[in-house]
């Protein structure tokens, strides 16, 4: 059976020539607006957020982009890409968080596992979870059909996935004996789901550390302030240092999300991002025209001899 084709870049509302800057603004315009913490319909919402970072994750990387720019012109020839298939039949996933489109051609999920005709294949995919999950964790109720390639008959399975605290993108879960069945009485194979943290306007994830864009007006960067700054759970106020330089990081120790297996948490991480006026009032250029004429700031040696 067919995947229905989704068009990313309309769903983000880029051109099909958009900038990677282009589609990480789009993204988080769009995420901010959807986001289930901040929607009043979260239902509505909830399904709408999916959408957009599964655009995001197939857009925002080069290899993935590359493979759904060649497959969206062919995407209804009965000849082009087909369905993954494996020793135990093809497969398809169900509340992972994905499509089923991006689950046939963008996954990487893959049987594993000796052949035919003893133990059964292994089966792998990714699955979507939440910053929320990854911080307080979940259970999700998981679907995987697959059709037996020797009676073409269609078995269906339903199981809950516990999703732990603490799970960092790219780890695996296993669900033990959820893969292929096995011939001659031999046991079935497992399901691995991979997971991928959901992308979040505010937030990324490197391990247990969490990580926020802090912009700075010039005169916060040259006199310093204190901000309230958003983290998972609740805001906590940073100082910034004066004199403080684009791209530094503040660390906020035990505000990340939770470590596998252990009770302590990683680390909150601010960078700071130096954001300049791009349009200037007439007073305020006669202020900065005056700041450049007294300031003995001096960013550049200039060692070129001329001719």
């Amino acid at each position: 059976m067919a995947a229905d084709f989704q068009d990313y870049y309309a769903t983000l509302g880029v051109s099909r020539d958009a900038t990677g800057a282009e589609i990480k603004s789009a993204f988080r315009k769009l995420a901010r607006k959807h986001h289930p913490d901040v929607a009043t319909d979260k239902k509505s919402a909830e399904a709408k957020f999916k959408e957009i970072n599964e655009a995001n994750e197939v857009l925002s990387d080069p290899e993935k982009r590359k493979k759904y720019d060649q497959l969206g012109a062919d995407w209804q020839n009965p000849q082009g890409p087909r369905r993954r298939s494996a020793p135990g039949g093809d497969f398809n996933f169900g509340g992972t968080g994905f499509s089923d489109f991006f689950e046939q051609y963008f996954s990487g999920g893959h049987p594993t596992g000796p052949a035919p005709g003893r133990r059964g294949s292994d089966v792998e995919g990714d699955i979507l979870v939440t910053l929320d999950e990854a911080m307080n964790g979940s259970v999700r109720q998981i679907s995987l059909q697959s059709t037996d390639p020797r009676t073409g008959k269609v078995e269906n399975q339903s199981f809950q996935v516990r999703i732990p605290a603490g799970i960092a993108h790219g780890k695996r879960i296993k669900l033990a004996a959820q893969g292929h069945a096995g011939s001659g009485g031999a046991a079935a194979g497992d399901l691995y789901l991979r997971v991928r943290h959901a992308a979040h306007p505010d937030f990324t994830t490197d391990g247990a550390d969490l990580y926020h864009d802090l912009d700075l007006a010039p005169w916060e960067a040259v006199l310093g302030t204190q901000l309230s700054v958003p983290t998972l759970d609740g805001s906590v106020k940073l100082r910034v240092p004066a004199g403080c330089e684009e791209g530094q990081l503040l660390r906020v120790r035990g505000r990340g999300l939770p470590k596998a297996k252990s009770s302590e948490r990683g680390d909150f991480y601010a960078k700071l991002c130096l954001k300049l006026p791009t349009v200037l009032s007439d007073e305020e250029r006669v202020l900065w025209e005056k700041l450049a004429s007294i300031s003995t700031f001096a960013p550049r040696t200039d060692s070129a001899e001329s001719d």
